[in-house]
């Protein structure tokens, strides 16, 4: 698949990606007591905007996805790489006197506290957020946790699969004579830590005005829960159940995958005189011209006729060729890919979505800054308490403190 960069008058990649402009959030400094996907996400992209991490983690085994992989040649997991990137590691012991008298001398210069421990963990370590605030007022604490600080389930197990099971992300995911089907990605631990980040920058905006932390309480419940717009549209606006419908768009037609002479094509046309535009690049303009398929509320209620007039055309040739004829009148379109295929793409590339850190490949930062550092972190994830003993010296306690 071959992608075409116009300039346009846009700035130059390198403009974007000039890894000796400032950082956003370099003045901000955070204490991350999270662990495996959620919590990680939130504080790596707080890392790629600049903040200084100190993640802690568990003597002896430290995050949970040490341990899991894929695994490099070295033994190395990618999946603890990717989430902590740019982060400094100490191991306490927070049942400890004294490691949690140095996880509070941490707290009491930070900005920002990060966990997603079950609900009342942080509590019953001495480390209670609401508590936190109040001794320390320009602290922001954000908890991300399955279910949220409250509510009738907030102190139920939860996963990424589990989340996407309640939320109705997997019931709608799926061929409709299909079973309920997980999203491809862990996006319920995703979403938890994108809106958390969100919760956070939020907060220190607003301290930038009022001077006052506070907690932030993410769900990941919540967060795939509003992700839902368009089943919400059904059983909240029209009061109907919706159901799964593959590829397609429940209110936009021709918005589907589509069968090629050898794989699968995406075509979306949202308004009439793209519609048109496309079955003349197909060579059947009197489909426009058709009642079935006169305006976009004709095409949704007939999508299935259009769908086998579409593709009596389109098996006629390979899905390249199509993706070629049709990307050039216009038509939005694109081969469906596999991520191995499209981390090759020389957009991705120019991009900066992958990049090298530490001799591995990662997903590069998705944040694009015209003033401010748009590569993210270039600091490799770190060993277990690689950096536990100038931690130790830096947040030395004062006699008497813990």
């Amino acid at each position: 698949m071959t992608t075409k960069i116009t300039a346009h008058g846009a700035a130059t990649p390198a403009q974007h990606l000039n890894p000796s402009k400032p950082h956003a959030l370099e003045h901000i400094t955070v204490v991350d007591f999270t662990r495996v996907l959620a919590g990680p996400t939130c504080t790596r992209m707080l890392a790629d905007a600049g903040a200084r991490i100190i993640k802690i983690e568990r003597p002896g085994t430290g995050d949970d996805t040490r341990a899991m992989g894929p695994f490099t040649a070295d033994g190395s997991s990618e999946y603890y790489r990717f989430a902590n990137l740019g982060k400094e590691s100490i191991a306490l012991d927070l049942k400890e006197p004294g490691d949690l008298a140095v996880a509070k001398a941490m707290i009491a210069k930070a900005d920002v506290v990060v966990e997603n421990f079950r609900p009342g963990v942080m509590a019953r370590l001495g480390l209670d957020p609401a508590e936190l605030v109040r001794e320390h007022p320009r602290l922001i604490v954000c908890s991300i946790s399955g279910f949220g600080q409250y509510g009738p389930l907030h102190m139920q197990a939860a996963y990424d699969t589990v989340i996407q099971a309640i939320s109705g992300i997997m019931d709608a995911t799926g061929e409709p004579d299909g079973g309920p089907t997980r999203v491809g990605t862990s996006i319920s631990d995703i979403l938890g830590g994108v809106f958390g980040y969100c919760g956070i920058v939020t907060a220190l905006t607003a301290r930038e005005r009022t001077g006052k932390g506070t907690t932030v309480d993410v769900a990941m419940l919540d967060a795939t829960f509003s992700t839902m717009e368009q089943g919400l549209m059904d059983a909240l606006g029209i009061h109907q159940r919706p159901h799964r419908i593959g590829n397609r768009h429940p209110s936009m037609a021709p918005f589907d995958t589509f069968g090629c002479a050898d794989r699968l094509l995406a075509i979306c046309v949202g308004n009439d005189r793209l519609f048109g535009v496309l079955v003349d690049t197909l060579g059947r303009p009197e489909l426009a011209e058709d009642s079935r398929f006169a305006t976009n509320v004709d095409r949704t209620n007939n999508q299935a006729e259009l769908k086998h007039a579409m593709e009596e055309v389109l098996r006629t040739d390979k899905a390249a060729a199509w993706h070629e004829r049709l990307e050039d009148a216009g038509v939005p379109v694109s081969l469906v890919l596999n991520v191995d295929d499209t981390r090759g793409l020389e957009h991705i590339k120019v991009r900066g979505m992958v990049k090298e850190v530490g001799g591995y490949q990662v997903p590069g930062n998705p944040i694009k800054f015209g003033a401010y550092n748009s590569m993210g972190t270039m600091i490799p994830s770190p060993e277990l308490d690689d950096h536990g003993a100038a931690l130790r010296a830096e947040f030395a306690p004062a006699p008497g403190d813990g």
